[in-house]
């Protein structure tokens, strides 16, 4: 690779100006025209060598041997930055690792095997999941396919939050369905569950467990009641998910916290630490000594523990299972409970900054520019099975990814529909159908396609420059994407990557210049932009296939192009 010989020449002349212990930086202008790679290396180098940015950055370039590295022109600017600029061979090099690697291209080793646990979507089985569970089980499992192209050993779960006040309201609501199918007249609780769910819950229970309940509110009753609808709203949660291409390794149940005894041995810890305390009929823990705003209750006067404790409880599961790493996808309205629950696990030891965040913004759905909320099914918002059933699963990741995390999105339904390249996830899709489009008319199998004799330094046309370098690039925004937990950044890599590809690919259409077209009569120059061709293929697969999309082979608008 271009890069790392010249960062070999660049360390040479380093060891020569008595410099041996400094890396040389490379970046990627800004400015394509700039070059193909660039370094500050001069400026860094300044204050230690007592001389002018620029006059180093001279020094630099006089002694520089780049001819191995295909360098044609090393240029001196501004203050002292130097500039590489390649030979068209040299750009077109990386062609020949893409098809090579194929699938594998953009995948690295660099988490090394290290586990990490990426706990996401956790939603409470209180109701079908919505549009905001689905933002967040697509960037939870982008996360997640990011950390494993990138080498890290990735466990993903779902804890099921259910235990608490929110599953006795949801055993009241399907309480008060059941015995109006019984034909009382119970009333559902004002903050009760009212969408048709409880409705169908509570009618398969009386099919299959008939009128033993009737009248009878116990305990026992509720606890029926209970277990039923969670395990019904579990089963639908899990379907959605499944049908959304979302998958987890295990889902840890809230519940077997306190039957296994953790809740109470963290209390237990907790007490330990000589942090506790009791005040106004509570037990609170210091953790304003960990960066709280304030203390927090921990124990209610009943003896119930807060929301918090079980919290810590789970995550001392997750360390004890030998996650030094946590990842933690959750809604904005859950920032209170960040520093709370790290402030616990530090009391216990656990370090700093355990487990990491990424906090997204609610959904907002508008059809013509009005909000949509109202489903007969769950009541007051908008589900993900309704979402990806009328949009298609593609579409919907698509729109839930490509924002940032921290930024509200907006999920425009006409855009979502829309069929056209004004549609960012069909834009991208075409783009990679239009690829396997050239090879049948080529009458060649794109998938066995290998570089060969092909003369790659034939690739000397500007769109094909700059389209071989956005192809070179997809690694770094992998490894970028991963590490920031930003699976946006392939979202808008991908779109201007097929804004090159369309770029090209009209620029040689033969109503347009048919000598720039893929398939010309000269068999050098068509080996040659077969194998890119290949290679954008290859790249445009590879990255929709990371964020859980499908690479449609035939597209008719794209058929219709070629």
């Amino acid at each position: 690779m271009a890069e790392a010989r010249i960062r070999a020449a660049l360390a040479t002349v380093l060891a020569s100006l008595g410099v041996d212990d400094v890396d040389a930086h490379l970046e990627r202008p800004r400015d394509p025209s700039h070059g193909e790679w660039a370094t500050n290396l001069a400026l860094t180098l300044a204050g230690r060598l007592r001389r002018s940015p620029r006059q180093i950055a001279e020094e630099i370039r006089d002694q520089l041997d780049l001819t191995a590295a295909g360098v044609v022109a090393v240029e001196v600017a501004g203050p002292g930055f130097l500039n590489f600029r390649l030979s068209d061979g040299a750009v077109a090099g990386v062609l020949a690792e893409i098809l090579g690697r194929g699938g594998d291209w953009g995948r690295s080793d660099s988490g090394a095997g290290q586990p990490v646990i990426v706990e996401w979507v956790s939603a409470n089985p209180t109701g079908p999941l919505h549009a905001g569970h689905g933002r967040q089980a697509a960037l939870g499992d982008g996360i997640c396919t990011l950390l494993e192209w990138t080498g890290w050993a990735v466990h993903r779960e779902f804890y099921y939050n259910d235990s608490g006040k929110q599953m006795d309201r949801l055993a009241a609501s399907v309480w008060a369905r059941y015995q109006r199918a019984l034909g009382g007249d119970a009333a559902v609780p004002e903050d009760g569950y009212q969408g048709d769910y409880v409705v169908d819950i509570a009618e398969a229970f009386l099919a299959e467990y008939g009128e033993v309940y009737r009248d009878d509110r116990s305990a026992e009753a509720l606890d029926a009641l209970r277990g039923f609808a969670v395990a019904a709203l579990r089963e639908v949660q899990d379907r959605d998910l499944g049908q959304f291409r979302v998958r987890f390794d295990r889902y840890f149940l809230e519940s077997s916290l306190y039957a296994d005894g953790r809740v109470v041995d963290a209390v237990a810890r907790l007490r330990g630490t000589g942090l506790v305390y009791e005040h106004e009929g509570a037990t609170w823990l210091r953790t304003s000594d960990f960066g709280d705003d304030k203390d927090r209750v921990m124990l209610r006067g009943d003896g119930t523990a807060t929301y918090f404790v079980p919290d810590v409880a789970y995550h001392l599961t997750k360390w004890e299972r030998g996650f030094r790493h946590a990842i933690n996808v959750q809604g904005s309205d859950h920032h209170g409970t960040v520093a709370r629950v790290r402030a616990g696990l530090q009391a216990l030891g656990l370090p700093d900054g355990y487990p990491e965040y990424v906090l997204h913004q609610m959904v907002r759905v508008e059809r013509d520019g009005q909000e949509v909320k109202a489903s007969k099914r769950a009541g007051s918002y908008t589900t993900l099975r309704e979402l990806s059933d009328e949009v298609g699963v593609d579409v919907t990741r698509y729109f839930f990814l490509m924002r940032k995390p921290e930024g509200h999105l907006v999920f425009d339904l006409d855009a979502a529909l829309d069929q056209s390249d004004k549609n960012p996830v069909f834009k991208v899709q075409y783009a990679h159908a239009r690829m396997h489009s050239i090879f049948a008319k080529a009458g060649a199998d794109i998938e066995a396609f290998e570089v060969g004799t092909a003369d790659l330094d034939r690739l000397s046309n500007e769109h094909e420059r700059d389209l071989i370098k956005r192809l070179a690039e997809f690694p770094e925004v992998v490894e970028r994407a991963a590490s920031g937990r930003a699976p946006h950044l392939v979202c808008d890599y991908l779109e201007q990557t097929a804004g090159a590809v369309n770029a090209w690919y009209h620029a040689g259409n033969p109503g347009r210049n048919p000598e720039l077209a893929v398939l010309v009569d000269d068999p050098g120059l068509r080996a040659a932009r077969l194998v890119l061709a290949r290679a954008v293929q290859i790249v445009l697969r590879n990255g929709l296939t990371l964020l859980g999309l499908s690479s449609p082979t035939r597209m008719e608008r794209a058929a219709d192009s070629t």
